[in-house]
């Protein structure tokens, strides 16, 4: 139970037990009309793009830094993609080309955290107040791409990112493998890693290690961007829009939610990418709790703060440890007495 994953698996493996014992058939994963069918199946699958947001949320977070303006990425890679991709209602052609529409989508949402890079490692902004500015301005800009309205996507090839399947499996949770593959390889295999924690343990020493730090902030705030856009390119082909005023809302809270849950400290430094999947599918799955044993909607949310705040006490050393004081207390008070 030292292990820095262990509370957060054991906090997944009793949230399954819950849906197993409350909803017969959980468990079940079928084979049907050539994809892969279940429960298990659609929580991976709608944990995806939360997953995506909470490995760049845990390298900035490495940082030192806090990035609450990726729900806005969010809205804005959706709404860039809708209206890029389009198409007319026979389905037959898209206003550009899907792969042009794709990558400049990334493209905006790398700009976009870069801008938030530049801000926090350049102009020496706070990360939340830096990333504020976005939270606030990107909605509006969102909204500007749909002109306030919902934009429908009808070009079928486009839905298969976030809504076709692979080999059976839905894509989006290869999309969401790949990604964790990627920076676990580069974090892991290369000393990208220790530089990133040597940034968020003491930027001055690493600085005069030779650690380029502004860089490494910046390109974790890029990282963080472009992994919130490929999120809005899952969700915008999902369900085949975009909302540019609720695409993507309070995003940015489940993602440090699932950083946290993850083992990880907001004080940055030591991090873990493992951590961050498993908060983003403690939470994924929490949610299916809750609305597959008829929780109301209108107390849903307070369950779920409920919960988190439950675990999170329980992932903490000093609140485990003044609890093990409050258990020893009378024993070692009436073997006192006894001696006495």
């Amino acid at each position: 139970m030292q292990h820095r994953l262990a509370w957060p698996l054991v906090t997944l493996a009793a949230l399954l037990a819950v849906n197993a014992v409350f909803n017969p058939g959980f468990l079940d994963v079928e084979w049907r009309n050539g994809h892969l069918y279940g429960s298990l199946i659609d929580i991976l699958n709608r944990a995806a793009p939360l997953v995506l947001v909470s490995l760049g949320m845990t390298l900035v977070v490495a940082t030192r830094g806090i990035d609450i303006s990726v729900g806005a990425v969010v809205a804005i890679a959706a709404a860039v993609a809708a209206w890029m991709v389009g198409g007319s209602v026979a389905g037959d052609a898209s206003r550009f080309p899907l792969p042009v529409a794709i990558g400049a989508t990334l493209a905006v949402a790398l700009v976009c955290g870069l801008w938030n890079g530049v801000l926090v490692a350049v102009a020496g902004m706070q990360p939340i107040i830096a990333t504020l500015i976005l939270m606030v301005a990107g909605r509006g800009i969102a909204q500007l791409i749909t002109d306030g309205q919902i934009l429908t996507v009808y070009y079928p090839p486009f839905f298969f990112i976030g809504g076709g399947h692979l080999l059976g499996v839905p894509f989006s949770i290869f999309v969401m493998l790949a990604a964790f593959a990627v920076l676990h390889l580069g974090t892991t295999r290369s000393a990208l890693g220790l530089f990133i924690q040597a940034a968020g343990i003491n930027p001055p020493a690493a600085r005069l290690a030779g650690v380029k730090a502004r860089r490494l902030v910046i390109g974790a705030y890029a990282a963080c961007g472009l992994l919130a856009g490929l999120a809005g390119l899952l969700i915008c082909s999902n369900v085949k829009s975009a909302d540019g005023n609720n695409a993507g809302q309070l995003l940015e809270l489940d993602a440090i939610l699932a950083v946290t849950l993850g083992g990880n400290a907001l004080t940055g430094g030591r991090f873990s990418l493992a951590g961050s999947v498993i908060g983003a599918l403690v939470i994924q799955t929490l949610t299916y709790a809750i609305y597959s044993l008829g929780v109301p909607p209108e107390v849903n949310l307070v369950v779920k703060a409920i919960v988190v705040f439950s675990v999170m006490l329980l992932q903490s050393p000093e609140f485990r440890a003044s609890m093990r004081t409050l258990v020893q207390r009378p024993a070692l008070a009436a073997s006192r007495q006894e001696q006495r």
